[in-house]
């Protein structure tokens, strides 16, 4: 008994338990800081670990695990990667890694000696780990859709090649300092690489193509592809490089047999994501000693050098290689934000140089060696985040890669409907049949969700009746309905997989209008339903019938042609404008509002909106005044992280509620590019927080000064 509560905590299940707990807790409390929330768990990292409040010791378990989410950071990024790319700009590439390994290393050289007065020993290690980076911001460029982009092409590449020189002259450094490193070393070394390169590239595909054909069992090739990523690694470490080095290759190597979207591909990300990758994230932020940084002596001084040659490096030889290969400075932009962030391969390096100990038995790697690089991990992936996301909005604006409206994308149309309350229903069923496209025969999907509880029996017969009501409804229109009740244990993920099973393309779905069940604007699950699906959403608060609608006035954001689905909410909302005969009044900046203009001329000419010029978001609530009993406000919104997204828009339920209370309106979350959001990875979470931590701060602060005055 006394064990279970003696810290550190060493009962197995509670130590499962406490990671657990802040795996779990992490993107919620990162999210209210507007923090990424992979910080959060090196953050943890350090609060339970041996330097912080001396929860969880740093062992076995961490050792075992970590080493697993290290190799499955690496394997991740190259099952991702565009190989065609790779190829057609391998020349390039070469030029790019071998400054963005270079010019790091000469920099990091020269102030581990001549400031820090490292040993030449120490010197080359902190270049090693300087050379080396991490893709973890590549996410962003998926939420772009910037994948083929040289300057991404060439980052991605030139992340694999300088890691695999970091690693290399790891090997050469440790070999020189055990007597190892000579003439036959390095024949050796270069025949077991050849060998391993080769049983990789050539007998790994054979086996795999006649394992994949022989057994189709998802849970069997699951376990294939995880054998192959070990064995790989430990072949890499057997030759003398580090397993993340194999992991890679492994996971280039398995490209073309895992497809990006695969049941396959969703168990690997999801188990390493889940697990393995937050695993190792915390038991970096335990080798952390945070009390170091208020110890005086030089750490401050090593940390801040750490952190702006490690930088500055980066920086030039990424913006060096986009004037060499006469790219704009967006691109340059792009490639610094990808290639800046130091995490696996600096993990890997200072892990093999704790283990390198001089004649008295001290690592070369000491404590303010190791602070400060970790510490230089937490602020380069800040660094990478801000940057890449900067380039992408760049890249995006330079290319005008406005979203082309594809005349076939109307054959695919097949809205969602979930319907809860029979007072309700119809109103969503009607304004789905006012959007939808009257020239083709695709059904509308009307869903009923009901909750797995001791009332399923009751509420899924009454489920039935209301979907009766509904199709009854439409087909008055001559309109074909298809209907579920589906039981779930929670609403917004069988939304979302209902959404799937129909293949339909968008959702139009209500505000809940019981406030006696949800005080949230958002309600129970709505916010994660936007949040967790990139189609297209309509969010509907409909106060009397369509047919009552004498004006639709549409508030449009800056950026919002730059978002996939622009087009898409364009066509509908038209479609509604001219089924219900009311008019069109469209408020947004000029360079918007003209590209809307030029749409509905050439798609809707008997169309004749009004144009009014909204320079910035913050003129928003001035709509309220304009907005009737017998208007229909309709708000492009966008999810956070995207490109029209604007702070702003977070007090989008608090303007709501106040202003326009009473009021007919939709919100609209535009389609966007790349994979579900639940498909949750470890640099971006599917959960996000509607309201900072700082909002809450500032509003507590304003009621409490309000108060005194009122007292007063």
């Amino acid at each position: 008994m006394h064990d279970f509560f003696s810290l550190p905590i060493t009962n197995p299940t509670l130590i499962f338990f406490v990671v657990l707990l802040v795996i779990l807790l992490s993107p919620i409390i990162m999210g209210k800081l507007r923090i990424p929330h992979i910080i959060g768990f090196v953050l943890f990292g350090v609060l339970i670990g041996p330097a912080g409040i001396g929860l969880l010791a740093r062992d076995d378990s961490f050792e075992l695990f970590g080493r697993v989410g290290l190799y499955y950071i690496m394997f991740l990024a190259a099952l991702e990667m565009d190989l065609q790319g790779l190829r057609q700009n391998i020349g390039r590439m070469a030029v790019f890694a071998l400054l963005t390994f270079a010019v790091p290393f000469v920099l990091t050289l020269f102030m581990g000696r001549k400031m820090l007065n490292y040993t030449w020993l120490a010197s080359l290690l902190l270049c090693c780990i300087m050379s080396a980076n991490t893709l973890i911001s590549y996410p962003i460029v998926t939420r772009f859709g910037l994948q083929r982009k040289t300057s991404v092409v060439l980052s991605v590449g030139s992340s694999m090649i300088s890691l695999l020189l970091s690693l290399i002259t790891l090997a050469a450094v440790v070999g020189a300092h055990t007597g190892e490193s000579n003439a036959a070393f390095w024949l050796l070394f270069a025949l077991k690489f050849v060998l391993f390169c080769a049983g990789l590239i050539f007998i790994v595909p054979i086996i795999t193509r006649w394992f994949i054909r022989n057994y189709s069992d998802a849970v069997m090739q699951f376990i294939f592809m995880l054998a192959v990523l070990f064995l790989s690694a430990s072949l890499s470490e057997r030759i003398g490089l580090e397993g993340i080095s194999g992991a890679f290759l492994a996971g280039l190597v398995l490209n073309h047999y895992i497809p990006r979207v695969s049941p396959l591909m969703n168990r690997l990300e999801f188990t390493g994501n889940a697990l393995f990758i937050p695993y190792f994230l915390i038991g970096v932020g335990m080798l952390i000693n945070i009390r170091l940084l208020f110890s005086g002596g030089n750490i401050l001084w090593t940390v801040f050098l750490i952190v702006v040659f490690g930088t500055l490096g980066k920086a030039i030889a990424a913006y060096l290689s986009s004037f060499l290969f006469r790219l704009p400075l967006s691109a340059g932009n792009m490639m610094f934000g990808l290639t800046s962030a130091h995490a696996a391969g600096a993990i890997a390096i200072v892990m093999v140089g704790m283990r390198i100990t001089d004649s008295n038995g001290r690592p070369f790697i000491g404590d303010d060696m190791l602070n400060g690089v970790v510490i230089m991990i937490l602020v380069t992936c800040i660094i990478s985040t801000l940057i890449t996301q900067g380039a992408a909005e760049q890249i995006t604006i330079r290319d005008q890669e406005i979203p082309k409206l594809d005349p076939s994308s109307d054959d695919e149309e097949k809205i969602l409907v979930p319907v809860r309350y029979p007072e309700y229903a119809t109103r969503l069923i009607s304004l789905a049949l006012m959007m939808r496209n009257n020239r083709l025969h695709n059904p509308i999907v009307a869903l009923n969700l009901v909750y797995d509880d001791s009332n399923t029996a009751q509420n899924y017969e009454r489920g039935v009746k209301l979907l009766d009501k509904v199709s009854k409804y439409a087909a008055g229109s001559d309109v074909p309905v298809e209907t579920q009740v589906r039981v779930a244990e929670n609403i917004a993920n069988g939304i979302k997989h209902a959404f799937r099973e129909f293949r339909a393309t968008e959702i139009i779905i209500g505000t809940h209008i019981h406030k006696e069940r949800s005080r949230s604007f958002w309600g129970d699950f709505h916010q994660s339903l936007f949040n967790g699906l990139n189609r297209q959403i309509t969010m509907a608060y409909l106060m009397q019938p369509l047919s009552m609608i004498t004006s639709i006035v549409v508030a449009v954001p800056s950026k919002a042609q730059f978002e996939p689905g622009f087009y898409r909410w364009n066509e509908r909302l038209c479609r509604l404008s001219e089924n219900i005969g009311a008019r069109l009044v469209i408020h947004g900046r000029n360079d918007t509002v003209a590209l809307m203009r030029q749409y509905i001329e050439n798609r809707h000419a008997n169309l004749y909106p009004d144009y009014v010029e909204m320079e910035h978001w913050s003129s928003f609530p001035a709509l309220a005044a304009t907005i009737g009993d017998d208007t229909l406000f309709v708000i492009i919104s966008a999810r956070q992280g995207t490109f029209s997204y604007k702070n702003a828009q977070e007090k989008l339920p608090d303007e709501m509620t106040n202003s326009f209370k009473g009021k007919n309106f939709l919100i609209v979350f535009p389609d966007q590019h790349g994979d579900l959001m639940e498909e949750m990875t470890f640099a971006q979470s599917q959960h996000t927080e509607g309201k900072s931590a700082y909002d809450s701060l500032r509003d507590f602060i304003l009621r409490r000064i309000l108060r005194k005055k009122q007292l007063h």
